[in-house]
This record gives structure tokens, sequence and C-alpha cells, in this order.
């Protein structure tokens, strides 16, 4: 493996953009919510049974700390990764999520559900635990100073053509994406220590052509995020390959499985800070 210092429309992409948004049905569950996205005469929560992947996700809870009002559907996504129910699929403005929360020496993790509502131009506006309580598990430890850890995952599908890796062919909303993470790490200063880049691919296709793909696709967001001012001493890239896979798919009708494994063609940007 390889590493080096420098820290959708086809039928599948159509594919991709509907897992992204999720299931189908109406903009939102919960009753009368406001055109600006902070009420609602009644929020509604889904049926915790009803989540996908089931059971809910484990978080990164650095990243769930970042979402804030104003953030569009991609930034959440970005740090905290697609909805996990099925609100619906265009015009959507409601997504929700289970989590499992862990507290500090609790040996298990809480069990809860997170909704955000977003306005007329799809922007984050509020926020609701379920229970409210769970707020509170977000509050960093005063016992855990020190490193702190943050991941980034950028779905290569709406990063870059099909296929491809290079500069050029990075979208218009894989531009926006990066220059959005490229402006907080700088921001972040003195306190970023390592920018880890890791390329993945999924099982379809061959193992070298995956290992070079996912390889050059790391290195051009490295390149892409020191031309917006990254420091070059502080970066990493490598690719991954198809190892490591968010889901596992059946095989299937070769459309349906590479819409299935598109979570599992991305990069991860890991920011190391202190």
């Amino acid at each position: 493996m390889r590493m080096a210092m420098m820290k959708w429309m086809n039928p599948a992409v159509l594919g991709i953009a509907i897992l992204a948004l999720s299931g189908c049905g109406t903009s939102t569950i919960s009753r009368n919510v406001a055109t600006d996205g902070n009420t609602a005469q009644a929020i509604v929560f889904p049926d915790a049974k009803d989540a996908r992947p089931e059971g809910g996700s484990f978080p990164n809870l650095n990243n769930l700390r970042q979402i804030e009002a104003g953030m569009s559907k991609a930034q959440v996504q970005q740090l905290i990764g697609a909805p996990q129910f099925h609100e619906g699929v265009f015009g959507v403005r409601e997504w929700d999520y289970l989590f499992n929360l862990r507290q500090d020496g609790a040996k298990e993790a809480a069990v809860c559900q997170y909704k955000i509502l977003f306005d007329e131009k799809k922007q984050a506006r509020s926020f609701y635990w379920k229970p409210e309580t769970c707020a509170g598990l977000l509050k960093p430890s005063m016992v855990a100073a020190g490193k702190t850890e943050q991941t980034y995952t950028f779905y290569t599908d709406a990063l870059f053509a099909f296929d491809k890796s290079a500069l050029t062919d990075i979208t218009p909303k894989g531009r926006d994406d990066l220059d959005f993470l490229a402006r907080r790490i700088v921001a972040a200063g003195d306190s970023i220590t390592n920018v880890h880049i890791l390329g993945y691919a999924d099982r379809l296709g061959s193992e070298d052509h995956n290992a070079t793909l996912s390889e050059q696709r790391a290195y051009t967001v490295m390149k892409y995020l020191v031309r917006q001012g990254v420091s070059q001493e502080q970066v990493l890239a490598e690719g991954r390959g198809k190892a490591n896979p968010k889901v596992d798919c059946a095989d299937s009708e070769r459309t349906a499985l590479i819409a299935c494994l598109a979570p599992n063609r991305r990069v991860e940007v890991v920011v190391d800070g202190e």
C-alpha cells in the first residue's frame, strides 16, 4: 500500500441519489412544519424499529457536535451520514436518525432518536431528540481532554465523474463540499495535527483497478485541499481498495447492485487535532 506526504445522471447514479435521500413518501412526518424549518405544530418521530441499519448506528460524537443551523443536506450527510428512515425523496424537509450514544463509563449505549428540520432552501434549522435527555450526552467530557478525531465522508458517486479521479473530474457539488471542509481545517489552525485521507472502492471490478482508483481519488482530494490552503505537511493519502466496506449486498441485477454498494465507494478525511 502506497502512502505519501502532501492531511448522481446514469441509472446507477440515480439510484445513489435516491439512496442518499432515502425512501419514498411525503416531505415531512411531523405536522405543519413551518416553511422556515424552526417550528412544527407537532414533532413526530418514526418508529425506531423502522431504522436502517436495524438498531441504528454509533455516530462519531465529534462530528455530531458540529451539526448546526444553516448547514446544507450535503454538509449534514458528510458529518453523520444519510438519514436512516423513509421520510421521502423529493422536497424532503425532515431527516431522522437512530443513534447509540455511549456515556463515559457506561456499559451500555443510550438509544436516541435525532430529528433535523430543514427550511424551504433545504438548510438545517431545528434539531430534536427523543428522549430529550440525549442532548446532554453530546457535552464533551471534562476528563476526555487531549486529542480529538473527526471523520468526514464523501461518497465518490457525488464527488467524481463515473470511474474518474483527476482534479478536473471533481463535480461542482464535490468542489463545494471540499471547500467547506478546507475552510474548517484552515480555520482550526495549529490545533490540527494530521489529516489522513482514505480512498475506498466497492467489490465490483478487478482488485488492481479498485486499488488504483481508490488511491488516485484519495490523492486528488489531498491535492485539492492543499490548493485550498490546507498545510501540505499535515496531509497523508492512501487507497484501500475494497477494504472496510460499509454495506454488504447480495448479488443482484447489476444496476441495483451498484446502487446498493454506493456507501462503499467513498473518500474519508480523518482530521486529528488537540
